[in-house]
């Protein structure tokens, strides 16, 4: 009966996390929306009569990694919801440029309303699964997990981190409120690592793992000796990474952070760390090109 209860506990916990998003994803969309159309489209309002149906479809411009095509469809729902959207290429695949992706059929004054909205979501997170499944090709050969950052747009987080996962890689924490980081200012503030981590066991659950940000290796062995379960390597050099990856010796998960690029990120992987952050993936990724053509007149 208790392994039952924790079974429900768990789902529970699920069911609500996937509720919480699908909350989250909707409010994105309502405000892109109401941001973009205001009081009403002029242009449209003008040229097309909402009685007109037709149909459009996204094209590949580009060579990348398709990602968001359910808060594509979403978008349009947001704006009618009879306009009916087929997916040609599902998320995480590949597309290539001329591809069509996606065909949408309805009120053509809704597809023109949604279509920018659309197509900005689509985009963004098409280029961050693209850049993210570059850096997980080239740690494959290595146990490295490639992992994203909450430098993410603000307001954007929970699509950004939906991109990571399906470009391959791997989310850190969501936010402040479910994971422990223990960073420099936070070690300065708490006159150091070891008064940091115990004021962090005194008042956590024992659930949370705890991880300290560390910059040299006398850093790593203090970190190390409180038992902190994550310890990052921040701003290291190659050499200081690998010191610190034989000291360790599993005794604790390694993961590497800054100045990490994809001309770096092999060289990282090899020192044997567990996970590589990259800041890259999420505060300044270059969008994918998807253009969405009316069909017909």
């Amino acid at each position: 009966m208790r392994l039952l209860h924790f079974v429900r506990n768990d789902l529970l916990a699920f069911f609500r996390r996937q509720q919480m998003v699908s909350l989250q994803i909707k409010k994105i969309i309502e405000a892109a929306l109401a941001e973009d159309i205001g009081t009403g489209d002029i242009t449209t309002g003008a040229t097309v009569s909402p009685k007109k149906k037709g149909r459009a479809q996204a094209m590949a411009k580009g060579d990348f990694v398709i990602a968001g095509l359910e808060v594509f469809e979403a978008v349009f729902h947001a704006v009618d919801k009879d306009i009916r959207v087929k997916k040609i290429i599902s998320d995480g695949n590949k597309a290539k440029k001329g591809d069509i992706i996606a065909e949408v059929k309805g009120s053509l004054s809704g597809i023109l309303q949604a279509e920018r909205v659309a197509l900005n979501l689509l985009q963004r997170m098409s280029g961050i699964a693209t850049l993210t499944a570059k850096y997980v090709e080239t740690v494959r050969k290595t146990k490295a997990k490639i992992l994203d950052t909450r430098k993410t747009v603000p307001g954007l987080r929970v699509l950004d981190k939906m991109a990571v996962r399906i470009g391959g890689g791997t989310n850190h924490r969501t936010g402040l409120y479910d994971g422990v980081l223990i960073k420099d200012n936070h070690i300065e503030a708490a006159g150091g690592i070891t008064a940091a981590v115990h004021a962090q066991r005194t008042r956590l659950s024992h659930h949370l793992k705890i991880e300290v940000e560390t910059k040299n290796i006398l850093e790593v062995k203090e970190a190390l000796k409180c038992r902190a379960d994550i310890i990052m390597l921040d701003n290291m050099t190659v050499d200081a990474m690998k010191k610190a990856v034989d000291f360790v010796a599993g005794r604790a998960l390694l993961e590497a952070s800054g100045n990490v690029n994809l001309g770096s990120v092999a060289q990282i992987a090899a020192t044997g760390v567990d996970l590589i952050s990259v800041g890259e993936l999420t505060h300044s990724v270059r969008a994918a090109d998807i253009s969405l053509k009316v069909k017909g007149r």
